[in-house]
């Protein structure tokens, strides 16, 4: 599977992290950045994503920041992304399994290296149920549509 990866400064670490168990698992990993951790605001970073996501450069994307709030808020704002804070294997799973979250976004301050593997490996592997799940997502993506607002 194609992903693209970002994070800002705080998220950096975890980002070498998530890039490397993935490369492991044999998909392809595209990361935004930034460089060597260099101070960024997540905004854009996740905007880099984002777009990648829109073009179909990538299937799936992860955004790390410090909480991972503020990189699942910005996604959000994307057309066609569906991004999920997962701070546990539960969460994770459920944003896959019954939203189909093509977005996984972590927090570098709050989820350990060990745990965010967990959870990235649980975010791989489940699949979209489908079903009842399938007519609410697509209610989110009529939504999403109608929207007056601009949307990158």
């Amino acid at each position: 599977m194609r992903l693209t990866l970002a994070s800002d400064h705080r998220g950096f670490e975890l980002l070498e992290v998530v890039r490397s168990q993935l490369l492991d698992l044999g998909h392809e990993v595209d990361i935004q950045g930034p460089d060597q951790g260099q101070p960024c605001d997540y905004p854009d970073q996740a905007a880099l994503v984002c777009a990648h996501l829109q073009s179909g450069a990538a299937e799936r994307g992860v955004l790390i920041c410090g909480t991972g709030i503020g990189m699942c808020i910005t996604a959000n704002k994307f057309r066609g992304v569906r991004a999920a804070l997962a701070l546990d294997e539960l969460s994770a799973q459920l944003s896959r399994s019954h939203n189909d979250a093509n977005v996984l976004c972590l927090s570098g301050d709050l989820v350990g290296h060990a745990l965010a593997r967990r959870i990235v490996d649980t975010w791989m592997r489940t699949d979209f149920e489908g079903g009842r799940h399938a007519r609410r997502v697509e209610k989110i993506s009529e939504l999403d549509a109608a929207s007056t607002t601009s949307k990158a």
